[in-house]
């Protein structure tokens, strides 16, 4: 079996600087480190951080007052952030810098007396908390078929907002109907699908061209992980959403000499190894490395663990 590595997988900059932070604090502070929801969508990430002193939690009310509190990659609403300061939690921000951007674009387009739409996933962290981040009414939108169901105030003073880990693909149609729709809209077209999601998923529409099959190392709740999966689908390749190589069911590869193998954004290296190994129990597997982006981004860390 010959098995290829897309170029670029696994962790991004957000994600890396995320896991750096309770790292860090772990360090300086002394565990436990709590944490609000998943640092970023990876079990095996979580897990790890755990062991090691991280306490993760689903709201503050379960943090013992005064204690160091962690907010996730994903990002969250004003109002955490008020209850927070209202229970006297000191608090170090792991909210991504290209999240972030979006919560300014949205609030920068609310001061302009603006309806928001925003394109993303319901449930979504990153979609909660940029909602609750934008002081303006805000449509989420999840398909071309809610555009058409939209009813706002004043088509004249629309803008739109995009969740960072979307499809590419669907948020640009997604966006097209908007646009016919409301003529007058503004937004950013898919600039705010960030860059290290756009590398993905690039390099997964190249890893199809080459292989039968397609391996996404990520977990289920990883939005960037579904939609690489997806992708892979959609160019007509059998495509498998795995955890780790126990995933892995020796009847995928019956027939199969060429697999492609990739990682969402919150998916280490380690594991997509740990399936390069699992997949040498069927039989002989030969690595090779697709060309690709090399990314070199670096954020700055906050200033309480730097």
């Amino acid at each position: 079996m010959r098995v290829i590595l897309a170029q670029p997988r696994g962790f991004c900059a957000g994600v890396e600087r995320a896991i750096e932070i309770v790292e860090r604090a772990l360090v300086k502070f002394g565990p436990p480190i709590y944490v609000r929801h998943e640092i970023v969508h990876n079990r095996h990430v979580v897990e790890d951080l755990r062991a090691r002193g991280a306490v993760f939690v689903d709201e503050l009310d379960q943090i013992p007052p005064g204690a160091m509190t962690v907010f996730s990659a994903h990002g969250v609403a004003k109002r955490v952030e008020e209850l927070a300061r209202e229970r006297q939690l000191p608090v170090i921000d792991a909210t991504c810098p290209l999240v972030a951007k979006v919560h300014a674009e949205g609030r920068r387009y609310a001061a302009q007396g603006r309806e928001i739409v925003l394109v993303g996933h319901a449930g979504h962290a990153e979609v909660e908390g940029t909602i609750g981040q934008v002081p303006a009414k805000v449509h989420l939108v999840q398909t071309v078929e809610d555009v058409a169901r939209l009813a706002v105030a004043d088509p004249e003073k629309l803008s739109y907002i995009t969740q960072t880990t979307l499809s590419v693909d669907d948020t640009r149609d997604i966006i097209a109907a908007l646009n016919a729709r409301f003529p007058a809209i503004v937004g950013p077209d898919v600039r705010d699908i960030c860059y290290a999601t756009q590398n993905r998923q690039h390099a997964v529409r190249e890893l199809a061209q080459q292989v039968e099959l397609i391996l996404v190392v990520g977990s289920r709740n990883s939005s960037n992980s579904n939609r690489l999966r997806e992708i892979g689908e959609v160019l007509g390749k059998p495509a498998y959403l795995i955890d780790d190589a126990a995933a892995l069911e020796p009847a995928w590869f019956e027939g199969i000499t060429t697999v492609g193998l990739t990682a969402g954004a919150s998916a280490p290296e380690t594991l997509v190894q740990g399936v390069l190994e699992g997949l040498r129990k069927f039989g002989e597997v030969e690595v090779a490395n697709m060309d690709g982006v090399a990314e070199d981004v670096r954020f700055k860390f906050p200033a309480e663990v730097s």
